[in-house]
C-alpha cells in the first residue's frame, strides 16, 4: 500500500512542516508503511505536478489545503481520478477542517477529510488502509468521509495530543537546503481574535524543553540560515520563552537566525533585557498590532495594551539588534479609512523594520466569517477570501489603501530609501498622507503595473519631490527653504543609493560626485598602506580598494562605504566618516 503526502507550497523556499510531521509520527507507529512525501509549488506548471503524481501511482493520496494552494489542490482533485481511478484521495489542513462537509459535496471524487490536528488521525488511516487498524472508518476520530452508500458522515473531533510525541522531522537536513525551516514548540493560542482560526484551538500546550534544546542545537550545529517558529504567540509562557532565548544566546555560532511571533505587550522586563543583549540578527520578531482603534480591538476579541506595545517596541528598537516586523489589517469592524490612517501613523511612528499592511482574509470557520452579515462584510469568493468592503470601508477606499500598501512595500520595506523617507515625511501632515500622495502620483503618471528598476524608483521619487515642492507659494523665503530642502533630499538619496550597492551609473539628477579626484586618489593610496578603516583588506592595492568600496562627500564630510561588511538587520553597507 503506497501512501503519498503531497504539499503544494507558495514558493520553492517554503517547506510544509505538516506533511513531515504526519509521516514521522505514522512511521513511528507503523515502521513498515510505505509513506512518501512530494512537495510542489503553486508556480509549477499544473501538468508537471499531475504527471509526477501519476508516475508515483499512490494507492492513497493525501493533500494539505491552505489559503494559498486550495485552488490548485481543487484542480488536482478533479483531474487525478481520471488518470488514477483507484487512488483514494484524502484532504487535510485549515482550509478544509471547518467546512469539511461542504468541501466533500463540492468534490465528490474525494474520499474524506482529516479535520484539525492530524498526526494520530493520519496514523490510524494508514493502519486502516493496510488492514491493521480500524475495521470501519467510522471508528477513526477526527474525519469526515463517505460511507459505502456515499452518504457523508463525520466522527467526533479527536482529543489533542502530547506535542512532545511528534518526532523531530529534520534529521535529513540536506533535503531542506536553501529552504526556510519551520519549527513548532507550542500549539494553540491563548487569545480569541475573531479573524483567526488559531482562536478555535484553546488547548494551548508546549513541547518538552529538553527536546526543544536538543533540536535547537541541531539547527545551530548544521548552520541553518533561518528557523521560523510557527508558535502562534511564542511568549505567552514566560519560562518557555526565556529558556529558548537563553539557550540560543548561549549556543549561538553567529549564523542561524530565529524568527518568533510575539505579543509585544506581554514582554516583561526580564525578557526585554535578554532580547536587548542578543547578537544583532540572532532573532527577529513579528508583532501583530492589526489596529489601534480601541473599538475595533474590543470587537475582534483581541487583547492588547497599545501603550505597552509602543514602549516595548521602542525599548527593543533603541538597541538596534533585533529586526521587528509590525502588522496592520485593513477591513476590520469599526475601522474606516480615516481610522485606518490613524492606526497607520501610530504604528509608523514606532519605526518598524518591516511594516506589513494586510487586508482582512475572511477564513471559513472563523468568528469573522460568522459575522459577515452583521458587518455588511463582502469578500472575494476565491481564496484567500480577501475583504472587498464592510459597513465602514467601501471598496473605493480599499482601492485607495491598496495604493498606500504598494508604496510602503516599495519605499519603506525595501530598506532602499530609509534616510530619504525619514526626511520626506517632514513635507506632509502625516506619514500616511505622504504614502497616499505617492500612490496618487504613481496612478496619475501611469506607473503602477510596470517593472521599475531600483534606479528608476529613485528618479520617480525625485520627480515626486519636485512636484510636491512646486505646489508651495514661491516667496523668496520659501524658495530658499525649498533649495535647502532639495539639497538635503539629494544627499539622503545619495546616501541610500550607496548604502545598498556600489552603483557605477548614478542617476543624472544626483549630479557628479563631490569628491575631488586627487583627494580620492590620496585617500586610497594611504588606506592601502595603513588600513585605518578597511582593516581586513590586506593584500589589495589602492586601485582594487577603490573598486571594492565607494567614497562620497555628504554634508561636507567624506563617507566611505564598505560593502564587505553589512548591517545584520537591513544589509546596509558599513560606513565610516573620514577625518580630513
Amino acid at each position: 500500500m503506497k501512501i503519498l503526502l503531497a504539499a503544494v507550497n507558495a514558493k520553492y523556499i517554503h517547506s510544509n512542516l505538516a506533511v513531515y510531521c504526519l509521516r514521522a509520527y505514522a512511521k513511528e507507529q507503523h515502521p513498515a508503511s510505505n509513506i512518501t512525501i512530494s512537495e510542489y509549488t503553486i508556480n509549477q506548471p499544473f501538468d508537471e505536478i499531475l504527471m509526477d503524481i501519476y508516475k508515483q501511482a499512490p494507492d492513497v493520496l493525501c493533500l494539505s489545503c491552505y489559503l494559498w494552494n486550495v485552488t490548485e489542490v481543487g484542480q488536482l482533485i478533479q483531474e487525478i481520478p481520471k488518470i488514477l481511478p483507484d487512488t483514494k484521495i484524502w484532504l487535510g489542513g485549515p482550509e478544509v477542517s471547518y467546512n469539511a462537509r461542504e468541501v466533500l459535496e463540492k468534490y465528490p471524487m474525494a474520499e474524506g477529510i482529516m479535520r484539525g490536528e492530524g498526526e494520530e488521525t493520519f496514523a490510524e488511516l494508514v493502519a486502516y488502509y493496510e488492514g491493521r487498524g480500524a475495521a470501519e472508518l467510522i471508528n477513526i476520530q477526527g474525519i469526515t468521509f463517505r460511507e459505502k452508500e456515499k452518504q457523508i458522515a463525520a466522527t467526533p473531533f479527536r482529543q489533542i495530543m502530547d506535542l512532545s510525541k511528534v518526532p523531530f522531522v529534520y534529521g535529513d537536513i540536506e533535503n531542506f537546503k536553501n529552504r526556510i525551516i519551520y519549527y513548532e514548540t507550542s500549539r494553540g493560542c491563548p487569545f480569541s481574535c475573531s479573524y483567526c482560526l488559531s482562536s478555535i484551538d484553546k488547548c494551548l500546550r508546549f513541547r518538552n524543553l529538553e527536546l526543544v534544546k536538543k533540536e535547537l542545537q541541531f539547527f545551530i550545529d548544521h548552520e541553518v540560515p533561518q528557523v521560523k517558529f510557527v508558535d502562534r504567540t511564542f511568549n505567552c509562557k514566560h519560562d518557555h520563552a526565556m529558556a529558548i532565548w537563553n539557550y540560543i544566546k548561549e549556543h549561538d555560532k553567529g549564523i542561524t537566525n530565529f524568527h518568533f511571533e510575539v505579543a509585544a505587550d506581554l514582554l516583561n522586563e526580564e525578557e526585554i533585557e535578554l532580547i536587548r543583549s542578543l547578537r544583532p540578527g540572532l532573532i527577529q520578531l513579528e508583532i501583530g498590532i492589526q489596529s489601534t482603534n480601541k473599538q475595533t480591538i474590543k470587537e475582534i476579541n483581541r487583547s492588547m495594551n497599545l501603550e505597552k506595545v509602543r514602549d516595548k517596541v521602542a525599548r527593543i528598537h533603541e538597541k538596534g539588534n533585533v529586526h521587528q516586523h509590525l502588522d496592520l489589517i485593513a477591513g476590520l469592524p469599526y475601522e474606516n479609512y480615516d481610522s485606518f490612517a490613524h492606526s497607520f501613523n501610530e504604528v509608523y511612528a514606532m519605526e518598524p523594520d518591516q511594516f506589513q499592511l494586510g487586508f482582512l482574509k475572511v477564513l471559513h470557520g472563523s468568528v469573522m466569517h460568522e459575522k459577515m452579515k452583521e458587518y455588511e462584510l463582502l469578500c472575494q469568493n476565491r481564496p484567500p477570501y480577501e475583504v472587498l468592503s464592510t459597513k465602514w470601508l467601501p471598496y473605493s477606499d480599499v482601492i485607495r489603501l491598496k495604493k498606500v500598501e504598494e508604496m510602503v512595500e516599495v519605499y519603506y520595506n525595501s530598506f532602499q530609501f530609509s534616510h530619504t523617507m525619514r526626511l520626506l515625511v517632514e513635507l506632509f501632515p502625516s506619514a500616511f498622507s505622504m504614502y497616499e500622495k505617492m500612490g496618487n502620483y504613481y496612478e496619475k503618471k501611469g506607473l503602477f503595473g510596470l517593472n521599475h528598476s531600483r534606479l528608476a524608483r529613485y528618479e520617480i521619487l525625485w520627480d515626486f519631490v519636485e512636484s510636491e515642492l512646486a505646489e508651495f507659494t514661491c516667496s523668496e523665503e520659501i524658495q530658499k527653504k525649498e533649495a535647502d530642502f532639495k539639497e538635503k533630499v539629494l544627499e539622503s538619496m545619495t546616501l541610500d543609493l550607496y548604502l545598498r550597492d556600489n552603483v557605477k551609473n548614478r542617476p543624472a539628477f544626483l549630479g557628479e560626485s563631490k569628491v575631488e579626484k586627487d583627494v580620492a586618489s590620496e585617500f586610497y593610496k594611504k588606506e592601502a598602506e595603513e588600513h585605518k578603516y578597511l582593516k581586513d583588506y590586506e593584500g589589495y592595492d589602492s586601485r582594487q580598494l577603490r573598486k571594492m568600496t565607494h567614497l562620497e562627500r555628504l554634508n561636507g564630510k567624506l563617507h566611505l562605504f564598505d560593502y564587505r561588511h553589512r548591517n545584520k538587520l537591513n544589509q546596509d553597507a558599513a560606513i565610516y566618516i573620514i577625518e580630513d
